[in-house]
């Protein structure tokens, strides 16, 4: 069948309507209150293909199509879709869409239904495959001429790019990949969002319910922070609320059209739903878990006093949180939510931090609040059973510290230094996020969850390394059986001093300074030795170097993240510099010839020269006494690969943090623009998967020491594009090499499938 209404189509029928459509079906035939509609069924979208002759020429343009050359496929994508939005949709197809729209149209008592039309993707004997958010939706539309033009975008965009790339990454045969539409009334809402029949992240048996106003658009799009309610599917009990500032709404215009504007001042920070209306929920929330009997995650709708159940599917991410979760856990109230920054439990007595003068609160155990951590504040996190901060994203300094250092860390909450109280009885979640009231009993201490190496170490021929911040932190990452150190920091073991670097300098202390880094480095490399160690060149933004003695008249940058940090920094202070690699020659005089030198934040090979020139001056020859390399981080160093390898280098690293926040105007230690932090973004890939395999074709050596070497979809990538080694965190090491040994052998097997 062409079109099929909802009332006839049931949860088994994915295959002819998707999973949308199927799960639409089954909740109007469960008597479940969903706004009538019909489903173009997937049937359709093949008869269209084929009846048109299109199927072969769209076929064609994605056999030639390399995934792989970010131009090439976005070029694919779009002459793809013109083909399929500019051919004509048969008669006798489209009479099937046109009676539907106006039995729907009279079902609803109008002339012509407002309607939105959904995609609802699915594949022909892959009942696992996922292609949620991939396709696209379109609101308000109205008009059977309309209706026909969106279900043909709906079709279209079966061949976005990200939709080719995902079919290609995960072995999907295009021509095995259908699409079906759903098309629906309407809800003109005036409050929307999402609702959780359990906890997602614990399994927690309650009723997790999101609110705003107007269309649920804002909430599932994230582009509002909404009401959050947590209330008890016993007795309907509200357990927990969280009234948000709702700065922004969907609404309708004049002329029906979805747009985005101000909720008005007096609804801003109005709680959205009612205990009515959370009961109305709670009780749909059981009834729709009775019918599938499993955790739904569903999306709602309230228009004139009425309750409308707009989509229902499992939820996806419980993993092993309900087999896990003991009878003390199951019972904890969520007190705060964030960002899994550094995974583990951390229970302990709440110490919030507002500045400098309070760190010596943190006691061994305690659980460290904050706004954000520095570099300052390493001693006290040390100390610390787990740390909390309102700002912050999963690359910022409280993340990698705590992820090094073992500690389980919650970021980007917003408002944990307000809503934690001083000496309250907490337990951090760093996997999944969230911070609960009380103790969970029986938790094992962070350090428990140690890193282990595997009994029989796997062997690569690509090397897995560690990232390493501080001197402590080495007997860890040598203890992973890494492969040496693709990124050592030296801003935690200059700055920990306490003293500005050019204090050192000014007050004629310059050996002390050498002391501090030779002392540091040295810890490392002896416990890597003879395993390579790159030292990166100091690299603190300004921000950071303010709270130091001597560091009083540093600049008040408005974005430090862009300013006078790195080898910049380093050029117009080049005492500071010189220090350094004065810190590293002695360890070489030492027979610690395992340690290479790489500059930070180089954006024209100029300053490359310039670091060798003032290497030289201490007795340093680059590249012959010492391994010299660079990172690139900002777009800049991609592009110009070629001169700085003609300029001279041994080595590249790959700083994925900084490259993906210069490439995307997305500063990453903000959250509020977290959600747009990608390192798989194509930009970020093209110039990633440039650097590699310019390096390669040049003999120069190539890492990756940022966030994105421990993502292991990322990870097989780089083996694919040729990557020399890949730097993790240390908690990541063991599971990156697992990813890079899948890696190996599937493009040795690749290749000998092809010598068939």
């Amino acid at each position: 069948m062409y079109v099929i209404k909802f009332e006839d189509l049931g949860k088994d029928d994915i295959g002819i309507a998707g999973g949308k459509g199927a799960n639409l079906g089954e909740l109007t035939q469960a008597g479940i209150p969903v706004p009538p509609g019909f489903v173009v069924t997937s049937e359709t979208y093949k008869k269209f293909m084929m009846d048109t002759g299109i199927f072969n020429s769209v076929m064609d343009i994605l056999d030639q199509t390399d995934i792989n050359n970010t131009k090439e496929l976005q070029e694919a994508a779009e002459e793809i879709k013109r083909i399929v939005i500019e051919t004509p949709i048969p008669e006798d197809i489209s009479t099937y869409i046109i009676e539907a729209y106006n039995q729907l149209s009279q079902k609803v008592g109008v002339d012509e239904a407002d309607v939105a039309i959904r995609s609802s993707a699915t594949a022909e004997d892959l009942p696992e495959a996922s292609f949620a958010g991939q396709q696209d939706t379109f609101l308000h539309v109205q008009g059977i001429d309309n209706v026909i033009e969106y279900v043909r975008k709906c079709w279209a965009s079966l061949f976005e790019a990200r939709a080719i790339f995902y079919r290609e990454e995960n072995n999907f045969e295009h021509s095995q990949v259908y699409i079906a539409v759903v098309v629906q009334q309407m809800v003109d809402s005036e409050k929307a969002g999402v609702m959780f029949t359990v906890n997602p992240s614990t399994g927690e048996n309650i009723a997790l319910i999101e609110g705003s106003w107007g269309l649920g658009e804002s909430v599932v799009s994230g582009t509002v922070t909404p009401d959050n309610y947590v209330v008890s599917k016993e007795n309907n009990e509200l357990l927990n609320i969280t009234v948000s500032d709702k700065k922004t709404m969907f609404t309708n215009d004049e002329n029906g059209t979805s747009i985005q504007v101000d909720v008005p001042e007096d609804k801003r920070n109005e709680r959205v739903l009612s205990d009515e209306e959370l009961e109305k929920l709670v009780e749909m929330a059981k009834r729709v878990e009775g019918h599938y009997g499993k955790p739904q995650d569903t999306e709602w709708a309230f228009h004139g006093g009425n309750l409308f159940l707009l989509q229902s599917r499992p939820i996806t991410t419980l993993g092993d949180a309900e087999e896990k979760a003991s009878e003390e856990d199951v019972d904890l109230e969520v007190l705060i939510k964030g960002l899994g920054a550094s995974p583990g439990l951390a229970s302990g007595t709440v110490k919030v931090i507002l500045s400098l003068d309070e760190l010596d609160k943190v006691q061994e155990g305690d659980v460290m609040v904050t706004t954000m951590t520095t570099p300052d504040m390493v001693p006290a996190m040390k100390r610390a059973n787990g740390i909390v901060t309102d700002e912050g994203g999963v690359t910022c300094h409280a993340a990698i510290i705590s992820r090094e250092l073992g500690i389980p860390c919650v970021v980007g909450t917003g408002d944990a230094t307000t809503t934690l109280k001083e000496n309250d009885k907490v337990t951090a979640d760093g996997k999944k996020g969230l911070v609960y009231k009380g103790i969970i009993k029986g938790e094992e201490p962070a350090e428990a969850a140690a890193v282990q190496v595997s009994a029989t170490p796997l062997i690569t021929v690509t090397e897995v390394k560690a990232n390493v911040s501080m001197a402590e932190a080495a007997p860890k990452a040598a203890a992973t059986g890494a492969d040496g150190v693709g990124l050592l920091r030296t801003e935690h073991m200059m700055l920990s001093t306490g003293v500005h670097p050019r204090k050192f300098i000014l007050d004629g202390e310059e050996d002390k300074l050498v002391d501090v880094i030779a002392e540091g480095v040295l810890k490392v490399a002896d416990e890597f030795y003879p395993k390579p160690v790159w030292y990166r060149t100091l690299d603190a933004p300004t921000d950071e170097f303010i709270t130091l003695e001597g560091g009083e008249d540093e600049p008040r940058e408005h974005n430090p993240m862009l300013g006078w940090r790195g080898i910049r920094r380093e050029l117009d202070e080049p005492e500071i510099l010189k220090a350094e690699f004065k810190a590293i020659k002695k360890l070489h005089d030492k027979g610690y010839t395992n340690i290479g030198i790489m500059i930070p934040l180089s954006q024209h090979p100029s300053e490359l020269r310039r670091a060798k020139e003032i290497c030289r001056e201490v007795g340093l020859e680059p590249q012959v006494d010492v391994e010299f390399g660079m990172m690139v981080e900002i777009p800049a160093a991609a592009i110009l690969i070629d001169e700085y390898i003609a300029e001279g280098i041994d080595f590249v690293s790959l700083g994925t943090n900084d490259l993906t926040q210069y490439t995307l105007a997305v500063d990453r230690n903000n959250e509020f623009v977290a959600k747009h932090y990608r390192e798989e973004h194509p930009a970020v890939m093209a110039l990633i998967e440039r650097t590699i395999k310019h390096c390669a074709a040049a003999g120069v050596t190539c890492s990756i020491c940022g966030q994105a070497g421990s993502v292991p979809h990322i990870v097989e990538k780089l083996v694919k594009f040729g990557i020399t080694s890949v730097s993790s965190n240390t908690d990541a090491v063991e599971e990156v090499r697992k990813t890079v040994a899948r890696a190996e052998k599937k493009i040795m097997l690749d290749a000998a499938r092809k010598q068939l």
